[in-house]
């Protein structure tokens, strides 16, 4: 029988925490057969008690956008360089 790992997940401890706004635990956790990045911190609440704030991230349409390189600048280039000075 193979392992169903459909709405599980896990956490584990951020080893590279390089600035307070990194989150303390990073994993990831499937819902209903989608996969999310899951980031958890450990705060503090007004009174006092311990708890972990919890964001999920789609892995595959929460992905960085790379800057698409363009030519929309090659006129103006082309204009600049026949400058009669």
């Amino acid at each position: 029988m193979e392992y169903d790992n459909n709405n599980r997940g896990s956490l584990f401890k951020n080893d590279r925490k390089d600035d307070a706004k990194f989150p303390d635990y990073k994993g990831s956790i499937n819902v209903e057969g989608i996969d999310y990045w899951l980031s958890a911190w450990i705060k503090v609440s007004k009174d006092g008690q311990k708890f972990m704030s919890l964001s999920i991230k789609n892995k595959t349409t929460d992905v960085p956008k790379k800057p698409v390189k363009t030519d929309e600048h090659k006129d103006w280039l082309d204009d600049y360089d026949k400058a009669p000075f």
